[in-house]
């Protein structure tokens, strides 16, 4: 049994998937599974990677569903993989060279039952890191300690276990294709940290389709997920008064934009969210100002 599954999630990016694929295969070490979510494409993905298969040069798995958005793929990835690690390579992004075999050289030396994974670097296709470096003196952290407290920027490529992957399934909402996929990071977060590799192992590149640049957009046509996120690090254990603050005034805008009037109902921080009430209208008429021209 191999010990690594890349996964894919992917919606008519036949395109550009060739990119991650050479990259897979250039991988010096060949034990992973690259697992590829087709999340209702109706472009010719399938013929591109049945191609692939037949080229027979990696272990390449495929699944096709109808379109649920991003969060509903993980959770289709997350209930197929079968090995002990998991990594998501975006459909725009490629894998850097040499990657899986520091993944698995650095999982077998200090991986545990009592950490959630591997938290590694993300970096241009300049080769430029993302953000920051991961501290160097410490060997784990929780995500949320690394953003929050030892002021890490940029986004980082996440190795989780398996089987903790299959917690925390993402709900899915009627016509909504959206949730911050964080939710389930921070869930784990209540439980484990992960261990800190300062190494680069995913070269991303952003798309002008991609949900990185339409934020604003991804807002407006998906406010009961955004809701959803914000209750639930709201809940969280960790975190203060001003990062659940924030997450109040995004609750109040995405209320606002699906006209829910037990907002201050469901919330789990009532007075929290009634002094965040007027920042939230402000960031409401924002988003609404920002994509009246975007919408189709």
């Amino acid at each position: 049994m191999k010990t690594l599954t890349v996964f894919t999630p992917t919606y008519n990016r036949a395109y550009c998937l060739n990119k991650c694929y050479q990259s897979l295969v250039r991988q010096d070490n060949k034990e992973f599974i690259w697992l590829i979510i087709d999340d209702g494409s109706t472009d010719n993905t399938k013929e591109v990677v049945e191609n692939w298969i037949k080229e027979n040069k990696i272990e390449i798995r495929y699944f096709w569903q109808k379109n649920q958005g991003m969060h509903g793929a993980h959770n289709t990835a997350y209930q197929l993989i079968e090995t002990e690690l998991n990594v998501c390579i975006d459909s725009d992004d490629y894998m850097a060279d040499g990657a899986v075999k520091k993944i698995l050289t650095f999982w077998k030396k200090y991986g545990n039952a009592n950490v959630s994974g591997i938290a590694a670097l993300d970096a241009t296709i300049d080769h430029q890191v993302i953000g920051s470096v991961l501290p160097e003196k410490l060997s784990s952290s929780t995500l949320f300690n690394l953003y929050n407290r030892y002021g890490v920027t940029g986004d980082k490529k996440l190795v989780y276990r398996t089987e903790l992957t299959r917690l925390y399934p993402y709900p899915i909402f009627k016509n909504e294709k959206y949730i911050g996929l964080a939710y389930k990071y921070y869930m784990l977060d209540k439980q484990y940290e992960m261990l800190l590799m300062n190494e680069v192992i995913c070269h991303v590149e952003y798309l002008p389709d991609g949900s990185s640049l339409n934020m604003y957009n991804q807002y407006l046509k998906n406010p009961k997920g955004f809701s959803f996120y914000r209750k639930e690090l709201m809940k969280l254990p960790f975190g203060g008064k001003v990062f659940k603050y924030r997450q109040a005034i995004h609750y109040v805008s995405s209320n606002l934009l699906m006209k829910n009037r037990k907002l201050f109902i469901e919330t789990p921080e009532r007075l929290l969210t009634i002094f965040a009430f007027p920042l939230g209208l402000l960031l409401y008429v924002f988003i609404v100002s920002k994509t009246r021209n975007q919408v189709n």
